[in-house]
């Protein structure tokens, strides 16, 4: 009996990754293992993101396996632009500030000069904000006008008086 559909056809998203197929910038070693935590669907692209797994676990090294970085995130410790997240797989991408309440410390991520993410130290003044960069402008429904951030947000400006207009690739503060 002939199959109906070819053996090779996917269904749905992909679920998992291989560690050597990690974007680099993760800094994962060959050796750990045969996977890597793939990151959940949110605002940041699967290549411009790294989980709190890895930023918790390999980075900033607070925990020594998956279990207690579980652990710390379901304690509501770790806040990421000012939102507690439970997901260990959340991507947290360029200009995200993590914020880990016990230790009260405050993270930028920002890349190095050779594109790995580096997580910058910040003030807790610093953390109430967080910089975006301008994607693209539009005028919506009404003529009100928009613009589209790096992490997905959309920012509308219904006011008629002070119509923005930013140059795209700028950096904002909001």
């Amino acid at each position: 009996v002939g199959r109906r559909f070819p053996a090779t056809m996917a269904r749905g998203p992909k679920k998992h990754l291989k560690r050597l197929n990690a974007p680099k910038h993760w800094m994962l070693d060959k050796l750990g293992g045969t996977y890597a935590p793939r990151p959940n669907p949110g605002p940041h692209k699967l290549r411009a993101s790294i989980p709190l797994i890895v930023l918790l676990r390999n980075r900033l090294k607070y925990a020594l396996n998956g279990r207690e970085t579980k652990l710390i995130l379901l304690q509501r410790l770790v806040q990421v632009d000012g939102k507690i997240r439970t997901d260990n797989k959340f991507p947290a991408g360029y200009m995200d500030v993590v914020s880990i309440a016990k230790t009260n410390e405050h993270f930028r991520l920002l890349y190095d000069v050779k594109g790995r993410f580096q997580m910058h130290r910040i003030t807790p003044e610093e953390a109430k904000f967080k910089l975006l960069q301008v994607r693209r402008q539009q005028v919506g429904a009404g003529g009100i006008p928009y613009m589209g951030t790096h992490d997905g947000r959309t920012i509308r400006n219904p006011n008629p008086i002070s119509r923005f207009t930013i140059p795209s690739s700028t950096t904002s503060k909001l």
